[in-house]
């Protein structure tokens, strides 16, 4: 097998466990004769922090994942997802809830490969507010499936612990940080006055997360929280603006929150609001990610809160 451990040679993950590799690949193989997979190639091994994936070659290549602790979730609410909206998401082979293991198929290229145009992303993104509009029902059952809780209500609460524990803030970051509370308090209440109700933030959506086929598909929801929905603009928009310029933005957020009732005016003022606040929801999943590598997330955590200094 080829191994990639990217950026993160050092990192201690579940493959290094001789019992626990065993124990998945033994997994993966008994899934592949079930489904009468015929190996062409070498397999490919993916290690990150956050997940291992297994690239299985095949006439259709097939990829095993193996979510992180922090995000062992994503198994079971991968094939609940398939379940409540197959139209949106991949559709696993197999899954193994409890341990944090799917068997997936390919969906297509991804978006980034094309690249995008700004008509791909609008479609792309009205598409993934469908998704979410199928799941505002969904909200308790998401939560019951493990899905972390980041909507807005608990976020000064993220804020609070954010700024108290992160140990690469200066004593004047943490004061200003301080000093800025109310003003997040403020944003979270106005932002629960805008009725948009709860559904499920992928927190990391880019063209690298969305697959393309006869349909776009969304997935690796390892990052993922139940929350504001529009906090799931951020990343998006600001890779469209990488690509496209910052013109595009406002284009592709209204062509988004179309799909959403409501007054426009107040729609708008949502997503900038969440916009802002999900600098919180990030945090927090990066947080779940690298729970004890605080050279890896210290200082992501701590660039993410001033960043919300930034907006005010």
């Amino acid at each position: 097998m080829e191994i990639d451990r990217g950026a993160y040679p050092e990192a201690q993950t579940p493959w290094d466990d001789p019992a626990w590799r065993t124990a998945a690949l033994d997994w993966l193989e008994v899934r592949l004769t079930e489904l009468g997979v015929r190996e062409t190639g070498p397999r490919r091994v993916r290690v990150r922090p956050w997940s291992v994936i297994v690239r299985v070659e095949a006439a259709s290549p097939v990829w095993f994942k193996a979510a992180s602790p922090g995000s062992v979730f994503e198994a079971g609410l991968g094939e609940a997802l398939a379940r409540w909206t197959p139209e949106h998401v991949l559709t696993p082979y197999a899954v193994d809830a409890a341990r944090g293991w799917s068997l997936l198929p390919s969906g297509g290229e991804l978006l980034r490969s094309l690249p995008p145009g700004p008509q791909e992303w609008e479609e792309a993104l009205t598409q993934y507010a469908d998704l979410q509009l199928a799941l505002v029902p969904r909200v308790e059952e998401l939560l019951r499936l493990g899905v972390p809780d980041a909507r807005v209500a608990v976020l000064p609460a993220v804020f609070d612990v954010a700024v108290a524990e992160n140990g690469t803030l200066s004593a004047e970051e943490r004061a200003r940080l301080r000093a800025f509370r109310p003003r997040l308090v403020e944003w979270c209440d106005e932002l629960r006055a805008i009725d948009v109700p709860d559904s499920l933030d992928h927190a990391d959506l880019h063209d690298g997360q969305i697959l393309v086929a006869e349909r776009y598909t969304f997935f690796d929801w390892g990052d993922a929280n139940v929350g504001h929905p529009f906090c799931s603009l951020l990343i998006a928009l600001e890779r469209a603006a990488d690509l496209h310029g910052t013109e595009v933005v406002a284009r592709l957020e209204d062509a988004y929150l179309d799909r959403w009732p409501g007054s426009l005016a107040e729609l708008r003022r949502a997503a900038e609001l969440a916009r802002h606040l999900s600098q919180l929801t990030r945090l927090r999943s990066w947080g779940r990610l690298f729970p004890t590598a605080a050279h890896l997330g210290d200082p992501e955590q701590a660039a993410a809160l001033l960043r919300l200094l930034a907006t005010a």
